[in-house]
């Protein structure tokens, strides 16, 4: 796979991210404080710079009331 391909992805994840967890009223403490995941971690995660696991991320879709294909790109 491409880099670019794989750095697209990585930053519409980041980005779906952030606006998940805006959209459920959250901050990034407000999160740790459930004990999904550190503050640093997520921050690290929704700035590109982790992955993030599928199982963090379907605990995270459900903490933000998302449904998991909201995360993933479309091919369109």
């Amino acid at each position: 796979m491409a880099k670019t391909i794989y750095s697209e992805r990585r930053k519409f994840l980041s980005a779906r991210l952030v606006e998940a967890r805006e959209r459920a009223k959250l901050t990034q403490v407000q999160v740790a404080e459930t004990g999904i995941i550190s503050q640093t971690e997520l921050s690290k995660i929704e700035n590109g710079q982790r992955r993030v696991e599928f199982l963090l991320l379907l605990d995270l879709a459900q903490l933000y009331s998302q449904p998991i294909e909201y995360f993933i790109p479309s091919n369109k």
